[in-house]
């Protein structure tokens, strides 16, 4: 059995990453899924939160919000609406965009509909829980 497995993240607008892991952890829709190298085949649609990855005893951290996965022959390939490094992340942007997300949620008065407030807070916080841990 392989001891790495390729991983690719991509969006819609470029190739974030490509590269050899020893494991990682991605956030599913109903929840967070670890895939190690051998893993069975799947195809999933993904949630928002922080995509976790070992490569070369390093562990990296990246915000991915919806997409989908597909894990096959060691290979896993995500494809995400949107996803940004640990390090691209603008915290003061992120903070910015929950407390107006939050405003949205609370001040129905804005014209905003709930749900769209509520996705557009669960992504301002994972992309600051992810920013958080990169600088742990």
């Amino acid at each position: 059995m392989a001891e790495t497995l390729e991983l690719e993240v991509a969006t819609p607008e470029r190739e974030l990453l490509r590269e050899q892991v020893s494991e990682l952890q991605i956030p599913g829709k109903n929840g967070y899924l670890g895939i190690l190298p051998g893993h069975a085949p799947l195809l999933g649609l993904l949630g928002i939160g922080t995509l976790t990855c070992i490569s070369g005893g390093t562990k990296r951290y990246y915000s991915i919000h919806g997409g989908f996965l597909e894990v096959l022959d060691d290979h896993v390939r995500v494809l995400a609406d949107a996803a940004e490094a640990a390090e691209e992340i603008d915290v003061k942007r992120a903070q910015a965009a929950l407390k107006r997300a939050q405003e949205g949620d609370i001040n129905p008065s804005l014209g905003v509909d709930p749900a769209e407030a509520l996705e557009a807070m669960a992504r301002a916080q994972a992309r600051l829980e992810v920013a958080q841990l990169n600088h742990k």
